[in-house]
């Protein structure tokens, strides 16, 4: 049912906790399901320079999640805000139907995250 990919995100999660500030973080819900995600990037000199996530959800959603922070480490604004959730799916080597909603979830949190970055 979960891919290679997913299952080692899953079972080894990169990057999880959160950065404290002047870090600029995120939580948000997918209301369908009940997962929950909190993002956290640190930003230098235009670029993410490191990312924590924490997830309370399912196992895709725990993994999608551990994708994405590796997806978004040194990434400028303008490569975050090109990720979708294909890219998600991608990173960990595809999502079932019924999983989809994880990929949402990361970029429901991305675009959170690229306005709070507008707002500086």
């Amino acid at each position: 049912m979960y891919s290679e990919q997913l299952l080692d995100h899953f079972q080894n999660p990169r990057n999880v906790g959160e950065l404290r500030p002047p870090a600029i973080t995120v939580e948000i819900s997918n209301p369908a399901c009940g997962d929950i995600l909190r993002l956290s990037v640190r930003v230098e000199d235009g670029a993410v320079r490191e990312a924590r996530y924490k997830v309370r959800g399912c196992t895709a959603s725990i993994a999608a999640g551990s994708a994405l922070t590796e997806l978004l480490v040194g990434r400028t604004k303008r490569d975050v805000a090109a990720l979708d959730a294909p890219a998600i799916e991608h990173a960990v080597g595809g999502l079932a139907a019924e999983s989809k909603h994880a990929a949402v979830l990361c970029i429901d949190g991305v675009k959170s995250l690229l306005r709070r970055w507008e707002a500086g």
